[in-house]
């Protein structure tokens, strides 16, 4: 799933080296070739997994939307 909220690409032997080598939310190992999407929101690359799990959390302005039946520690 794509979104404005992101900048997709491919890890680069640069990026690994002089950015980052993981994902910046489940600091799961990122590798050459492997596609990455960069948060525009919050400055940090992410694998897919964690793309797709917060594009369904945020909304046209990339905002994310909690779902207020759920239990929240500051409700």
């Amino acid at each position: 799933m794509s979104s404005i909220c992101f900048v997709t690409q491919e890890a680069t032997k640069e990026i690994l080296l002089r950015v980052t080598n993981v994902c910046g939310e489940c600091y799961a190992d990122l590798h050459e070739g492997d596609t990455i999407h960069y948060d525009t929101q919050n400055y940090r690359f992410l694998c897919n997994c964690c793309q797709e799990k917060l594009c369904t959390m945020m909304n046209e302005e990339c905002e994310i939307v909690y779902d207020e039946a759920e239990p929240s520690l500051f409700c």
